[in-house]
């Protein structure tokens, strides 16, 4: 299965455009959060990427709450919004959890708390694919030499070991990839990266 990752489009409408064109190509779009920039723009970003016709899992960012992105891709027929539940297309698991990773510093912000998080996390299958904003603690989560990532999310990676890990969040890491243990995981960004699943 041939898979779109991207985060962190923040209105940016030429990059979203530059996605639908790559959806093309694959089997399945999953987009880890930061559609809009601190909740603006949703509509207009989510309005360009819901020309993709492929099934989409998405969740928020923390840029955007879980009820808004649900009300804001309502009519993009092909999308999921996955924050704390999964899907499975064509026999493969997904689960997916937004917002922010621990808490941020800003008051705007659509955050858990590591001890929200780990609840959500509990319900995730294990060899699922793992879509979630924030990335895990100390793995693609530097930024001003700081690890921003979350434990919770860590712990549930080597609990759960999905095959892929999609994520955002931490501008500076985008486009870059590690494994933990068995998984793969990516710090998507707007660009878009393409990755094959074996079947």
């Amino acid at each position: 299965m041939k898979l779109l990752l991207f985060s962190d489009v923040h209105r940016d409408l030429d990059a979203a455009r530059k996605l639908v064109e790559k959806a093309r190509e694959v089997d399945v779009v999953v987009g880890a959060g930061d559609f809009a920039v601190v909740h603006e723009g949703l509509e207009e970003t989510i309005g360009v990427l819901s020309a993709i016709d492929r099934p989409a899992v998405l969740v928020p960012g923390n840029g955007e709450t879980d009820d808004d992105l649900a009300a804001a891709s309502a009519a993009w027929t092909t999308a999921a919004v996955c924050h704390g539940r999964g899907i499975e297309i064509e026999g493969l698991a997904f689960f997916g959890l937004g917002g922010g990773i621990p808490t941020t510093p800003w008051s705007w912000s659509f955050d858990l708390t590591e001890d929200e998080a780990r609840a959500m996390l509990a319900d995730c299958p294990a060899g699922a694919v793992l879509v979630v904003h924030s990335p895990p603690h100390g793995h693609v989560d530097l930024a001003d030499d700081r690890h921003l990532g979350s434990a919770a999310i860590l712990d549930a990676i080597r609990e759960k070991e999905p095959p892929l890990v999609v994520c955002g969040h931490i501008h500076a890491c985008w486009e870059q990839e590690v494994a933990i243990g068995p998984t793969r995981e990516i710090n998507a960004g707007p660009r878009g990266v393409v990755v094959e699943l074996p079947d």
